[in-house]
């Protein structure tokens, strides 16, 4: 069908493709769609099957062509699609460039369209990359702190005897805000919200303006807030809240001993068996954050060496599928999430803006990652397939049969195959990157991103 075609690579991994049908494949189209219709077409004054093609051109000849015209366009994009390398992305569909096409049955046809196809690009260096890898320093307070989580989170919440609010504390409280004559602003209304004294979460902050106060007592707080508070609504502002407690409520912690390890799990039987495993996974948490922010260092020196031109409908597929992340997270659906924006004077459009310098980010590391893999050849063997469906069952707590069963299916296995080949792209690029030391961090600061 095609007698003449001709790729031209354009900016931003955009293509234009010229086409040329001969005029015979269009006639033999075109008369293929009469005949068709011939035999379906009914006219009054012919049978069915049976209406002449000079009678059915005459009445319907314009709408033939243009059915023709497009006909030929998509089976002549589908011949050419399936012998060039410069195919569109699945997302990206060909627009014609042609701002008005005609067919001429007697005339061969030349037609253009622009698409984006895959980024084609040199990679850049990527063995012996010089990163920093810090060290970090696990001291016992730190084990200390872990260990006073999880006797936070086996404490006993109980009422407070003479119900008198300290730090600490939980507390439930009623409250509005006062106008100038003393009177209730009904849209500051509250009942029952609860809090602890010391955190801060709450609109007012009024933790220490609680301390020293009993159950079952109403009274009046007057704050004054800076011009530079956290919240808005109430910067530079003046008000009078009326408060009333109506539960103090405190923590019972339980004795830091074998009988609270034994508590903890049925693994451990002493509380230096507890310890222990709080050091290893204190160990492990510091090891992974730290090959995360050395991997973090190595990517972006990988994408600083590879120059990549990101097509546009590459950027708003990745987009749109943060976007559709992000609502499922919220558990919202689009719609509402664009009106929860709304309310707070922004739009989908501002958020993606955000966005987008780390989802472009993201897909130049995505795509040099892959480009690695083909040329260093990493692979996901058997055995490895084998291993990461124990470790899936494991974790998801299935019998091994039917994790298996489950991981049969050809995409969840492609599934894994990506999974395993990532990790071992990971391993490979660090295996291979020049590690110098770095400085030395406190646990703290490296598990809260403060070093």
């Amino acid at each position: 069908m095609i007698a003449k075609k001709d790729v031209e690579l354009l900016e931003k991994s955009a293509v234009k493709l010229t086409l040329t049908v001969a005029s015979a494949d269009i006639k033999s189209n075109y008369d293929e769609l009469v005949k068709k219709y011939s035999k379906q077409a009914q006219i009054p004054g012919f049978r069915k099957g049976k209406v002449p093609a000079n009678v059915l051109i005459s009445k319907f000849g314009e709408s033939l062509k243009a059915e023709t015209l497009n006909n030929v366009v998509d089976d002549a994009l589908k011949e050419a699609f399936d012998t060039i390398e410069e195919k569109p992305l699945p997302y990206a569909q060909p627009e014609l460039v042609d701002e008005k096409l005609d067919i001429d049955l007697d005339k061969d046809l030349t037609f253009s369209v622009k698409y984006d196809t895959f980024p084609n690009f040199e990679l850049g260096e990527y063995k012996g990359i010089e990163v920093e890898e810090d060290s970090v320093s696990i001291l016992k307070k730190d084990e200390e702190a872990e260990l006073k989580k999880l006797q936070d989170q086996q404490a006993i919440v109980m009422d407070k005897e003479n119900g008198t609010v300290r730090k600490d504390n939980i507390v439930t409280i009623d409250f509005a805000e006062l106008d100038e004559e003393g009177n209730v602003k009904e849209d500051t209304k509250r009942e029952g919200f609860v809090f602890t004294i010391g955190t801060g979460y709450n609109l007012y902050k009024i933790d220490d303006d609680l301390v020293g106060k009993k159950k079952d007592k109403e009274f009046v707080i007057e704050k004054e807030y800076p011009e530079d508070f956290e919240y808005s609504d109430l910067a530079g502002k003046s008000i009078k809240l009326q408060v009333k407690i109506t539960a103090v409520k405190e923590k019972q912690l339980p004795e830091i001993n074998d009988d609270f390890a034994q508590d903890i799990s049925d693994d451990f039987e002493t509380l230096e068996d507890l310890t222990k495993d709080i050091k290893d996974k204190m160990k492990k948490r510091a090891e992974e954050k730290l090959k995360s922010q050395t991997l973090e260092q190595l990517m972006t020196k990988l994408v600083e060496n590879t120059e990549i031109v990101i097509p546009q409908s590459m950027i708003e597929a990745e987009l749109e599928n943060s976007w559709n992340n992000f609502a499922g997270q919220t558990r919202m659906s689009p719609d509402q999430l664009v009106e929860f924006l709304s309310a707070d004077g922004r739009s989908k459009e501002d958020l993606l803006k955000e966005w987008e310098p780390n989802a472009i980010k993201g897909l130049k590391e995505r795509l040099i990652m892959g480009r690695i893999i083909e040329n260093e050849k990493i692979e996901a063997s058997d055995d490895e397939l084998d291993k990461e469906i124990e470790n899936q069952a494991t974790a998801a707590n299935l019998p091994l049969d039917q994790a298996k069963e489950y991981f049969q299916s050809p995409q969840m296995k492609e599934y894994l195959v990506h999974s395993i080949t990532d990790k071992k792209v990971v391993d490979f690029l660090l295996e291979n990157a020049n590690v110098k030391k770095g400085k030395k961090i406190k646990y703290l600061d490296l598990m809260e991103g403060k070093q």
